[in-house]
């Protein structure tokens, strides 16, 4: 039977970068890149090659891989595996870099703060002091090619091939045999008397004085170059000199020199070292001061390297959200240390915990995943939208506290081009028909109609025709004037979606009757978006071609890219109304805040900023609006206006109910002043609508029904009866202020006359009968339409005011 020897080089789990050694300290170790076969996880594999007739080096080498293999600490090069054979020896360890290397590539990209040099040399420090206090060992190797530096810019030290033990077990130190190690011996070891009296650790601080000198210097080319300190900063001097001192009694114990150097005003006292160290020990800190260490943590994270963020930091947050309990203190630096990820990284670290945190209870959490969405939405995919973060983000629209349901409404601008159809276009409108109609809050209103308008492009062209027209309506007689200038401008941000029988018959007269609106603000936008409507039904009228090409957005599906123009129109509501929200909430935490008053015009506390704002929003002119053509069709126009309330919305307000009985109301006793009377909103309640704000007496003169008109006096004259384009008389005065005035009796019409008069004689009589038709018809129509509202009212309760229709 044949046996056949396996090769241990050709199965070891590592294997070696076809890239170019990097080089390793001086000695017979050489540096190489290398990757887990299994993973393909990057690690770093010191080879050493026996040779025949060095067997003193080969000793070194076998007890440094002995050494690095049984000594374990955060500071020291992490040994991962290793093989021993006849003709080689390999280590692996944890991925690191020269520091050499490290620094020159770091200074050619602008070099490296004082705050990662104060925290490399404390780690070296501190692994020092574990060998010489803890382990009674010398490292006898200390200089810039015995430290190597992570990915996260850790420092750690390496270069156990001299090491010896302190107590004097298994002989003395080494021979290294190496000039350029050899630089770094102390004075007293070059001397060979051994008369110096010194201590354990004198000679590796000797040697650390040697390496901040490199650190800040370059590359040491004699021991007399110590004597000036250089480039160390001046808070550092002082303790560098204790360590260069010719004495080796006073050179300080390791433990000592930190200590130094962490004193108030030393060169190791700053935020970084004091946040690395409490990372450190994080693990056994109490909750409160978790807490407050995160709180203050994004403070500094601007300052502090980015790969330090990226392998350190980010790794600690996620532990503390997973196992910590952490809770919402961790999602600011979270986020902010997310911004040094790829696409990629960004997908596997922080996604999952964010669709985690959606699912917290937490409302610390969930507001702030709400205000800080922006940042993250690019890397959500659409079914994890819709299935595990829409479902929890639609409870913020029942939360009784107002910052909550405000935030919610904002995040909708994100999430819904990522909603599938049912969310978008059911779930979602549920929520915004009864926010719109019955929260307390009038900056919240005013902002669910912002951002409707903003996400109209995205509704398929049912729930458009369905939703749009009523909602804006309805906006124009909130009692909150920037939600009614926000009904203005959600028409003209929207005037694509709409046919030109909507724009004659449903918008226009709306927007006519906010032309005598007691706010300005609400009458000039009114103006304005009038102004553009009837340029665009002028046109239309004027080229009746174009009716198929200016009306090809009413009835196309969802487009991300007709959203386009309402892309800043009102922005102000959205970003500018929630400072107003949460002055009003602190002001007023357990009543809603009053409705200003109308009248008056006062101007709330935090409004004074949407001014300047407004105008430039909302100053579209005619000339840039498509042309659109009137449309004939008017089957639709009676009841289309009332659908957004006559909406079956299941059990949205039994839902709602459950859910505010259940926690704690912020916003009780909720009231709505306008003209001078108090009306109180209960969002609970079915009956407090938009009706209640109808019944009151400031609104009267503005948005009673119209009756229909009396006959005239008798005399009256017709439009069609005045002379309007003729030469009269200059003693006649103002015409408009004769037109009560009895035509006089000796007036006589000429049949052959082309005078002032000549067409009453023509007209006159067919056009009364037209106007006594029309009045009865407006007449018999009232009449419907009242029948109409008792036969809802008495088959559903109380009526829901949905966009009332001008006769």
């Amino acid at each position: 039977m044949w046996f056949f020897a396996r090769d241990p080089v050709r199965d070891f789990p590592f294997e070696l970068s076809p890239d170019p050694p990097e080089g390793g300290p001086p000695g017979p170790w050489v540096l190489h890149r290398g990757r887990k076969k299994a993973t393909g996880s990057p690690v770093s594999i010191f080879v050493y090659d026996v040779k025949p007739g060095a067997d003193e080096q080969t000793q070194v080498a076998k007890a440094a891989f002995k050494r690095l293999k049984t000594l374990r600490h955060p500071n020291i090069l992490a040994y991962i595996d290793g093989l021993e054979t006849d003709k080689c020896l390999h280590v692996v360890t944890e991925a690191v870099t020269p520091l050499g290397m490290y620094l020159k590539e770091r200074a050619e990209a602008g070099g490296l703060k004082e705050l990662e040099l104060s925290w490399g040399l404390h780690q070296i420090v501190k692994a020092l002091s574990f060998l010489v206090n803890d382990c009674s060992l010398i490292h006898n190797n200390i200089c810039m090619a015995a430290v190597f530096v992570d990915r996260a810019g850790e420092w750690k030290l390496g270069g156990l091939d001299y090491m010896y033990s302190a107590q004097g077990n298994g002989g003395g130190p080494p021979r290294k045999g190496v000039p350029e190690l050899e630089q770094y011996d102390p004075p007293e070891l070059a001397d060979g008397s051994g008369r110096a009296v010194r201590e354990k650790w004198s000679a590796d601080m000797w040697r650390l004085g040697c390496l901040i000198w490199e650190v800040f210097n370059g590359p040491l080319p004699r021991a007399a170059a110590l004597r000036n300190p250089g480039k160390i900063p001046k808070s550092l001097v002082p303790h560098y000199c204790e360590l260069v001192g010719a004495n080796p009694k006073v050179r300080p114990n390791p433990a000592r020199f930190l200590q130094n150097c962490r004193a108030p005003g030393g060169f190791m006292n700053n935020r970084f070292v004091e946040t690395n160290l409490f990372l450190e020990e994080i693990q056994i800190k109490e909750p409160a001061e978790k807490q407050k260490f995160f709180q203050e943590l994004s403070k500094s994270l601007d300052s502090f390297p980015e790969d330090f963020c990226r392998h350190r930091v980010l790794p600690q947050l996620l532990t503390a959200f997973e196992f910590g309990n952490a809770g919402a203190v961790v999602l600011t630096p979270l986020f902010k240390v997310g911004k040094f990820l790829n696409a990629e990284e960004y997908q596997q670290k922080i996604i999952p915990v964010v669709v985690k945190m959606f699912s917290s209870t937490d409302r610390a959490m969930r507001i702030r995943l709400l205000q800080q969405m922006e940042q993250f939405i690019q890397y959500l995919d659409e079914p994890t939208v819709n299935t595990q973060i829409f479902p929890h983000v639609v409870h913020g629209f029942l939360d009784t506290n107002p910052a909550i349901r405000e935030q919610t409404v904002k995040s909708m601008l994100l999430l819904a081009p990522k909603l599938n159809e049912a969310n978008l276009n059911v779930e979602l409108m549920k929520h915004f028909a009864r926010l719109q109609a019955k929260d307390e809050q009038g900056p919240i209103r005013c902002n669910t109609t912002v951002c409707l308008g903003k996400i109209g492009s995205y509704l398929n062209a049912s729930t458009r025709h369905r939703v749009l027209t009523s909602a804006f309506s309805r906006a124009t007689k909130d009692p909150f004037a920037p939600s009614r200038v926000a009904g203005v401008l959600g028409f003209a941000a929207t005037h694509n979606l709409y046919s030109m029988n909507d724009c004659a018959h449903k918008i226009l007269p709306v927007l006519c009757g906010l032309t005598v609106d007691p706010e300005k603000s609400v009458r000039d936008q009114a103006f304005k978006a009038i102004r553009s409507f009837l340029s665009k039904l002028e046109s239309v009228s004027e080229d009746p071609t174009q009716l198929a090409e200016v009306e090809k957005d009413v009835h196309a599906a969802s487009s991300p890219g007709m959203g386009g123009a309402a892309a800043s129109w009102a922005g102000w509501a959205v970003t500018g109304v929630s400072s107003l929200t949460s002055k009003l909430i602190r002001a007023h935490p357990t009543a809603a805040p009053a409705e200003p008053n109308i009248p008056q015009r006062p101007t709330p506390e935090g409004l004074p900023a949407l001014a300047p704002t407004l105008v430039p929003a909302t100053s579209t002119t005619s000339g840039h609006w498509e042309t659109q053509e009137e449309s004939t069709d008017t089957a639709e126009d009676s009841s289309a206006a009332d659908r957004w309330d006559d909406e079956d919305w299941g059990s949205l307000e039994q839902e709602a109910e459950s859910v505010l009985a259940q926690q704690e109301d912020w916003s009780t006793g909720g009231q709505a002043s306008r003209g001078g009377q108090t009306s109180n909103v209960d969002p609970k309640s079915p009956e407090s609508d938009w009706s209640s704000w109808e019944a009151e007496g400031s609104w009267e003169q503005g948005w009673q029904e119209p009756s229909p008109p009396e006959p005239p006096p008798e005399g009256t004259r017709l439009a069609s009866e005045y002379n309007w384009g003729g030469s009269e008389p200059s003693d006649k005065g103002d015409p408009f202020a004769a037109m009560s005035a009895r035509r006089e009796a000796g007036t006589q019409l000429r049949p052959d006359s082309w005078g002032d008069d000549n067409w009453e004689g023509l007209e006159t009589e067919s056009r009364q009968g037209k106007a006594e038709l029309a009045r009865k018809k407006r007449e018999e129509r009232r009449r419907e339409m009242e029948a109409k509202r008792a036969e809802k009212k008495a088959a559903k309760g109380p009526m829901k005011l949905g966009t009332r229709k001008l006769d």
